[in-house]
């Protein structure tokens, strides 16, 4: 079982095997403690082996695994050896063993991902082999948009572990925008209990005529949220928050409208009625005022997010703002007269740079999707370059760290195939194999600059999924080819070995089955994962390589 995803650096194949038995025990060296006892855990959830604790590693001589650091490993590198004296995972830091850890759980087969052994009689095998291995990136990320449909508790740590699996290390938790406000802020109470539920649905893409007539919504408590970060720590993940301004923000309007423009919102909405949370997809016009209000607001929900999430990076959206409310606004106009501004694009710059200054004080750095370069880039910040290439060449080329993301490759939202049983066809066609042949780091840029791309992120917006086997269809199988893509030092695109990569999914197939994974099999959708008459938005041809 050396069909590995993602591929190591190096795998030399033994001749003999090390088989697991009811005597074998498990020695965690010096701070690898943690991953010990989460390899004992799934271990013994799967094949129903104690795997006693071993004093030391000579307790696993022969049939037994041994966890130990190595210094002169890099902090995500490990190297895996199983010979005649048993199983030793060793890596430059508890990170290295974990990664080292999930490679062994694939050596012993699709089963050992199961949460309860299916015989008590059957051999767990790991064949000799000695795998020496460490990623290409430092941010391997999956971006989750729980914002439009919300992921309980329970499937975000799912999730979590789906991406332990395939060595993900960076989780982006979309937790705001137009159509929702996820988190708990208790300072502000009203996030929750009015901006985290909408009155009904639209079904499919927002030109399609279907509604569910019912109120979706939810939202994470402080308390869920420590869970869930405690939770990604334990997996080596870390978790990164988006609080979106000063766009994608109509939910915190609705529920606090003193942060929306409200000298111009009278007349812009409908009827003169209160503004709701939008129950449709798309941009909403109505954006944050840039406000005395609106910042000191804001500088309290990111107090609270500061407390939740330890993580380096705090994510502010900065995206898709329109700006026709700043535009009409007096306030606004009046606040870009008094700050020398020259437009509403250098309004939006200030607005993200308010925030840049905000967290750098208290040792974060703010990261943003790519407009917050319009109008000037915060000196500290960092941009997930969604719209192409070009914002992270543009970004890396002025000194700043990049996360490349564009939508053209890495949006699991773009369907899969062509033809009309792909269900609710949003974007571009990008197949398992277009994911695989994405590269990270254009080509545009010089090796100094090259070294500002932090990494990459396969990104989930959730509009048109309305639930966990609908993100499962659209993730899978294509995370696992982008998780080859993050972590392994792979040729250039045209060059890659696709057959083989095949080859390795067929049996990764067998361990999502036993994780539950509703993917998309390679035969093209099943039965009930269609969605007849729901409509899409299928965009033709290539995607624009921009």
């Amino acid at each position: 079982m050396t069909e590995l995803i993602p591929n190591p650096r190096s795998v030399v194949a033994g001749s003999g095997e090390v088989r697991l038995t009811a005597h074998s025990q498990l020695y965690a060296g010096t701070a690898t403690e943690g991953v010990g006892h989460w390899l004992r855990t799934v271990l013994w959830q799967a094949t129903g082996l104690p795997l006693r604790e071993g004093r030391e590693l000579d307790d696993t001589e022969g049939d037994g695994i041994g966890l130990q650091l190595d210094s002169e490993l890099g902090p995500e590198e490990y190297r895996l050896v199983s010979d005649s004296t048993g199983v030793l995972i060793e890596g430059g830091s508890a990170t290295g063993v974990f990664w080292g850890a999930q490679t062994l759980r694939q050596l012993l087969g699709p089963d050992a991902y199961r949460r309860a052994p299916l015989s008590r009689d059957r051999a767990w095998i790991v064949p000799h082999v000695t795998i020496e291995d460490a990623p290409r990136f430092r941010w391997r990320g999956l971006m989750l948009d729980v914002a439009r449909h919300f992921m309980p508790k329970e499937g975000v740590l799912r999730y979590l572990d789906l991406m332990a699996a395939h060595k993900l290390n960076v989780f982006h938790f979309h937790l705001t925008d137009d159509q929702g406000w996820r988190i708990e802020i208790r300072r502000h109470p009203r996030l929750t209990e009015v901006a985290s539920w909408r009155a009904r649905t639209k079904f499919g893409h927002r030109a399609s005529r279907l509604w569910e007539e019912k109120p979706h919504g939810g939202y994470y408590t402080q308390d869920d949220i420590r869970e869930i970060v405690a939770y990604a720590a334990e997996r080596h993940i870390t978790v990164v928050p988006e609080i979106d301004v000063p766009g994608h923000s109509q939910a915190a309007v609705a529920a606090y409208p003193e942060l929306g423009n409200t000298d111009v919102t009278a007349a812009s909405i409908e009827g003169g009625s209160a503004l709701t949370v939008w129950d449709t997809w798309g941009i909403s016009s109505n954006v944050l005022a840039p406000t005395d209000t609106t910042l000191r607001f804001y500088e309290g929900v990111f107090e609270e997010v500061l407390e939740l999430f330890p993580s380096e990076f705090i994510h502010v959206g900065g995206d898709e703002c329109p700006k026709e409310q700043w535009r009409e606004s007096v306030a606004a106009k009046t606040r870009i007269t008094e700050l020398g501004l020259a437009d509403e694009d250098e309004l939006q710059s200030w607005f993200i740079g308010h925030f840049d200054k905000w967290l750098t004080a208290r040792g974060r750095r703010l990261i943003g999707w790519d407009e917050i370069l319009e109008g000037g880039l915060a000196p500290g910040a960092a941009v997930s370059s969604w719209r192409g290439y070009g914002g992270g060449v543009a970004a890396a080329r002025a000194g700043h760290d990049v996360v490349m993301c564009p939508e053209q490759y890495v949006y699991l939202d773009h369907r899969q195939a062509p033809g009309e049983d792909e269900p609710v066809p949003i974007g571009f066609v990008r197949t398992l194999e277009d994911v695989y042949r994405f590269e990270p780091v254009p080509s545009q840029l010089g090796e100094a600059e090259a070294q500002h791309v932090l990494g990459t992120q396969a990104n989930v917006w959730t509009e048109v999924m309305e639930d966990t086997a609908r993100v499962d269809y659209q993730t899978f199988p294509r995370l696992a080819a982008f998780a080859e893509v993050a972590w392994s030092r792979l040729p250039a695109p045209q060059e890659r070995d696709f057959a083989d990569f095949e080859r390795r999914m067929a049996a990764h197939y067998g361990r999502l089955d036993a994780l539950g994974v509703a993917y998309r099999p390679p035969t093209g959708p099943r039965p009930w994962q269609r969605r007849p008459g729901v409509l899409g938005r299928p965009l033709e041809g290539p995607p624009p390589n921009r």
